[in-house]
């Protein structure tokens, strides 16, 4: 479940995220009331077996079932799990599969839900940047990585190149956060591999830190500019926290 919403005084509209039908608007009726079996199953970032039925463009849930797998992520890791829910809501039309996509959606949750949160930061944010990237290519807004985007030129592994909103992949200008070429070229291996979000994820984690950052802040300006927004909600909640 991507997020949630109230509707009327016992009722909720769901947005979920499923691997054969993409995302869905679903009427979950009198799941508010203390008595009803939805009430302590729907919740984000959980595996959920769904039963529903309708052909309008909100479907009613009729069943709902908790897979198990994990527990729910905590501190950060839930920010961060709200962050690709909120990533998801803005960028995926409904009604279209992404079986790639939820597979990478799966892997890190599952990665954000795992034991020892603080020791495994730097794993937590190698996956956020992998699900970004593959979110990015699977609704088309991700250039190939392995040439430059306006000319098709290949890549000079020595050279730095810089990913920017509509001009793609190009030459670095000076002063400009970029990655080598060598690094971008690596990036479109993995996302190419037959288990992309495992193979991105490991690629990433073996990254500088400069180069980790410079990656994570050429998303970011991406995801916002196709967002449409400066700064992402959960974004800024998470700032907001971190001040206070």
């Amino acid at each position: 479940m991507l997020h949630r919403y109230d509707w009327s005084e016992s009722s909720l509209i769901l947005e979920v995220f499923t691997r054969h039908h993409g995302r869905i608007a679903l009427v979950a009726k009198g799941a508010k009331r203390p008595s009803s079996n939805f009430r302590p199953v729907l919740l984000p970032l959980q595996p959920l077996q769904l039963n529903y039925g309708g052909d309008a463009e909100i479907r009613t849930l009729k069943g709902a079932e908790w897979m198990g797998g994990h527990v729910m992520p905590t501190g950060e890791a839930l920010l961060s799990g709200y962050y690709i829910n909120e990533l998801l809501l803005r960028l995926l039309a409904r009604d279209d599969a992404h079986e790639a996509l939820f597979d990478a959606y799966a892997g890190v949750v599952q990665v954000l839900a795992g034991d020892h949160a603080g020791a495994q930061a730097a794993t937590q944010a190698a996956a956020l940047r992998a699900f970004e990237l593959i979110l990015l290519r699977e609704v088309g807004l991700l250039p190939s990585l392995d040439v430059q985007t306006l000319t098709l030129e290949p890549l000079d592994a020595g050279v730095r190149y810089s990913l920017v909103p509509e001009a793609g992949l190009r030459t670095a200008m000076e002063g400009e956060a970029g990655l080598a070429g060598a690094d971008w070229q690596a990036l479109q291996a993995v996302l190419d591999d037959r288990a992309p979000f495992t193979a991105t994820l490991r690629e990433i984690a073996t990254m500088n830190a400069g180069s980790n950052s410079a990656l994570r802040n050429q998303l970011r300006a991406l995801l916002n500019y196709h967002c449409g927004v400066s700064t992402l909600r959960t974004r800024q909640m998470m700032r907001d926290l971190q001040a206070l």
